[in-house]
């Protein structure tokens, strides 16, 4: 689920580290089962694309520096696939989801969105944590 569309109530003015935990507790607690554990995309998975501004074409790719560092720290105003939105655009074309998205995500390092999007790495350490608990 991304943490940014979620029909949650989310606190007035927190910051996007006080919604995840806001809303993965709020949910986990909903479910009730403590076997379930809830995560978010932060920011779309477009978050992650930011991670690794060097995958995108030469004209975008300048607008995308500021980004790099902590790209699930964008705020809700201006969400990453917006933000690509205007950046394309103003190039000329639509960012498109499906199709640019899918040439993005084929030339991303998953190292470097690990490393760059904390609430990615807490995903992924979950689920290997999970499956070394259960022998594989």
């Amino acid at each position: 689920m991304d943490l940014y569309g979620a029909p949650l109530s989310f606190p007035l003015n927190a910051t996007v580290d006080a919604k995840y935990n806001w809303a993965k507790t709020e949910l986990e607690h909903q479910v009730g089962d403590l076997r379930f554990r809830q995560h978010f995309a932060v920011h779309e998975t477009e978050a992650w694309l930011l991670s690794e501004s060097g995958i995108f074409p030469t004209a975008v790719r300048d607008s995308l520096e500021g980004y790099r560092n902590r790209p699930e720290s964008v705020n809700f105003h201006q969400p990453p696939a917006k933000r690509l939105q205007q950046i394309y655009s103003a190039h000329g074309r639509d960012y498109k989801k499906v199709e640019d998205g899918t040439a993005l995500f084929n030339k991303l390092d998953p190292n470097r969105a690990y490393e760059r999007c904390p609430h990615l790495k807490m995903l992924l350490d979950d689920m290997l944590s999970l499956a070394k608990a259960a022998g594989h």
